[in-house]
């Protein structure tokens, strides 16, 4: 059973950073497609980024060239670094995992494995 556990949000305003960490019970790296999620209020959940285990990262639209997904294997720990943040990314976010063949990454019932969440509140 994999245990994903998210830590990092906060409130910032607008222009600000943050990192968030989302530790992996066991070395999960290489045997799952890690990704990031959120969900707004009234919002439906959607893919923020994803790192295959082979290393390609992808990211959606609205977060491309703010955003960068990473991991540390040696940690067993996905990072999400959030910079030059807009209200507009005010969500709760999910850390998430699934197994290595499947559809698309932002596809959110593809994902087995999810976190708690971390609240992200962006004041303007």
């Amino acid at each position: 059973q994999v245990q994903l556990v998210e830590s990092g949000g906060g409130s910032v305003q607008a222009g600000g950073s943050l990192r968030l960490s989302c530790a992996a019970s066991g070395s999960i790296f290489s045997r799952h497609v890690m990704a990031w999620f959120r969900q707004g209020p009234g919002k439906e959940r959607e893919g923020v980024a994803a790192i295959y285990s082979g290393g390609s990262t992808f990211y959606a639209d609205s977060v491309k060239g703010r955003f960068s997904i990473s991991q540390d294997n040696a940690k067993n720990t996905l990072y999400l670094q959030m910079n030059s943040l807009k209200p507009e990314d005010t969500a709760m976010y999910y850390c998430a995992a699934r197994g290595p063949y499947g559809g698309d990454w932002y596809e959110v019932n593809e994902y087995t494995y999810w976190g708690q969440g971390t609240q992200v509140t962006v004041s303007s």
